[in-house]
């Protein structure tokens, strides 16, 4: 889970990276920055949760057992 969210971090870095260039013209700096910024706290709460609270122990549970049927 640990590539999970890495992984989660860096698409959402670049998400508010576009988004910041792509509203450069249309909105002011101050809307720009807030916008990056829910971004970026998206991206840090998502990426801490999957860091936290994901599991990489696999399960103990014998794999199950075929019988032919001849």
């Amino acid at each position: 889970m640990e590539i999970a969210a890495i992984i989660f971090v860096v698409f959402l870095i670049a998400v508010a990276g576009i988004t910041f260039f792509l509203l450069k013209r249309a909105v002011k700096m101050a809307m720009r920055a807030a916008i990056v910024a829910l971004i970026l706290m998206i991206a840090v709460v998502g990426g801490l949760s999957l860091w936290w609270f994901g599991t990489t122990a696999t399960s103990n549970k014998q794999p199950a057992t075929t019988n032919k049927s001849r």
